[in-house]
């Protein structure tokens, strides 16, 4: 398809029809954030310039990213960024995308403070395993006194999620720091959170193309049941919270209890059932240091 001499609009229809051929999920939605990227335009900017005309090299960067997509990357790993929490975060081949069920996990770790009326206070966060810091961040942004660290084993992770703290104007409130789960720090910790590996090893091969070839498997293995980091985490909470310290995690289908249960094992309680996602799933747990 040469889309030279189209208009914006013209070619963002033909895109779209070109992606729903291939059985891409959103071809509608695709196809204006890739026309968008190539572009540099946002949707006013699409809509406004609708009937100006697409250059050689314009067409030829969008037969390029096209391409990419049909292939089974995703739209975000091809932009670059992801929004998360209405933040926008860039991504490196070392971060998972950010994906709207973590958002879960905010709310969890929010709803608790909103009951309590801790909001505003000095609160201390730890985000194991923080990856593009999407975690750490949006909560950051949302408690205006809080301070937090996030650790990652990849220093190419820490990298992207200080540059997005740095992007967000949140770098004064939050560190970042390369080590595997927690072992170079100290508590304590008013909040402790993770969105660990819990795919199981077996079941790696069966996630969606999009997953599987692109989101780096280090931060999806789970080991053989999915959940051997909730095994490191789960005392490791304990040891670095303070009293009536939270600890919140983002499970895989099915964890709940035998996340629950690793939490109860550490010496945490686990004072309600695990909080589900838009889809219903049970998605969170929390657990608290009493």
């Amino acid at each position: 398809m040469n889309l030279a001499g189209h208009t914006l609009d013209e070619a963002r229809r033909a895109i779209a029809t070109r992606l729903r051929k291939a059985k891409i999920e959103s071809p509608e939605l695709d196809a204006r954030l890739l026309l968008g990227d190539v572009l540099q335009l946002d949707l006013t900017g699409l809509i406004t310039a609708a009937t100006r005309r697409l250059d050689t090299s314009e067409a030829q960067r969008l037969e390029d990213v096209i391409r990419r997509r049909i292939a089974g990357e995703p739209v975000a790993r091809i932009l670059g960024r992801r929004e998360f929490w209405g933040l926008t975060f860039a991504l490196s081949p070392a971060t998972l995308v950010p994906r709207p069920d973590t958002e879960t996990l905010i709310e969890a770790v929010l709803d608790i403070l909103k009951r309590e009326d801790r909001t505003t206070a000095p609160l201390r966060i730890l985000d194991i395993g923080t990856g593009s810091g999407a975690i750490l961040l949006a909560l950051l942004s949302e408690l205006p006194n809080a301070t937090g660290i996030g650790t990652d084993i990849n220093p190419a992770a820490i990298t992207t999620a200080a540059d997005n703290a740095a992007t967000l104007g949140l770098a004064s409130r939050a560190t970042f720091v390369a080590c595997d789960y927690a072992g170079a720090l100290r508590g304590p910790f008013d909040i402790v959170v993770s969105n660990p590996p819990y795919i199981p090893t077996a079941d790696i091969d069966y996630l969606d193309l999009e997953v599987r070839a692109h989101d780096p498997h280090l931060a999806l293995d789970g080991g053989a049941d999915g959940l051997i980091a909730y095994r490191t985490i789960a005392p490791l909470a304990f040891a670095l919270l303070a009293p009536s310290g939270i600890a919140a995690v983002e499970i895989g289908q099915g964890q709940a209890h035998g996340v629950a249960t690793l939490m109860a094992e550490a010496g945490l309680a686990v004072p309600a059932p695990a909080k589900a996602d838009l889809s219903g799933v049970p998605r969170v747990v929390t657990a608290r240091k009493t």
